[in-house]
């Protein structure tokens, strides 16, 4: 019995060790790139190809850093990117948490075929959305407008958003809300009070939906802005590429930079990412 014990604990080690150096395999796949791009942000001069596979490459400099802020728009649009975004996101989940709820809860002619429309939606190529969003933010004459690009993010991420968190919606028993309302609270106070403390999960992953998608956007803001005052910053660093000479060390250096916001919100928001995307995906 205990040569079985010993047996079946070294397969255990085994199957162990090489699951984390799998895992330590695929996080230095996806770290590699990144490292290669700050080694590029602190080259001196403009050299996107070198022999030397350090880190930190001879002659290492900040330059591009300050070039960047200092000499081109750069701290503009990230402002901007970080306005568009976060309207974009705050304004998704409101209008996905709302109809999520109207989707789970009420009985109303329309409703599945409403969510296969919503789920269809999301077969349709980024691509193919670009005409329809144009026209409708010339005819609304939102042209380089910040609200222009809020309106046309939010009616890009909103289908998704609504999926995610009527799935959730789902998985609350119904009976909570049926208390709060014998207490004497409204449907609109139970779903203020019970409902949404209760998604937090699947809210913090919409907000982090919305979010990256504004965030990394181009083709849509290629089409609807046009002054580099309005510029966000995936077009800002378009700016840096010319006919025959690419500025690398500042593009790489901007490239380092915007990872720094989203970063941030996915540490924060990583608490509620398994949980979020799983309880939500028993019923639907």
């Amino acid at each position: 019995m205990k040569t079985k014990m010993t047996a079946a604990a070294k397969r255990r080690l085994v199957k162990s060790v090489l699951l984390h150096a799998g895992l330590l395999l695929f996080a230095a796949g996806c770290v590699y790139p990144l490292l290669r791009i700050l080694s590029v942000s602190l080259r001196p001069g403009d050299k996107l190809v070198s022999t030397d596979l350090s880190l930190i490459p001879a002659g290492a400099t900040l330059l591009s850093y300050s070039k960047l802020l200092g000499d081109t728009m750069f701290l503009r649009w990230l402002w901007n990117s970080l306005l568009i975004t976060l309207a974009t996101s705050f304004i998704g989940v409101s209008l996905a948490s709302t109809a999520a709820y109207a989707f789970s809860r009420f009985r109303f002619p329309g409703k599945k075929a409403g969510m296969i429309l919503l789920l269809s939606s999301q077969m349709i190529p980024a691509g193919m959305l670009i005409l329809p969003l144009f026209l409708m933010i010339m005819k609304l004459k939102l042209m380089n407008t910040y609200l222009g690009m809020i309106i046309a993010y939010s009616v890009s991420s909103l289908p998704f958003s609504i999926w995610i968190l009527k799935g959730y919606y789902d998985t609350i028993p119904r009976s909570l809300e049926e208390a709060a309302l014998v207490d004497g609270t409204s449907q609109v106070g139970a779903f203020w009070r019970i409902i949404l403390p209760l998604s937090t999960p699947a809210l913090s992953i919409a907000f982090l939906f919305n979010f990256t998608t504004a965030w990394n956007e181009y083709l849509v803001a290629r089409v609807v802005l046009f002054s580099s005052k309005q510029y966000t910053w995936t077009l800002g660093l378009f700016e840096l590429q010319g006919q025959y000479i690419t500025q690398w060390g500042m593009f790489a250096a901007g490239s380092m930079l915007v990872t720094i916001p989203v970063l941030c919100v996915f540490l924060y928001s990583s608490k509620w990412l398994i949980s979020g995307l799983t309880l939500g995906s028993v019923k639907g």
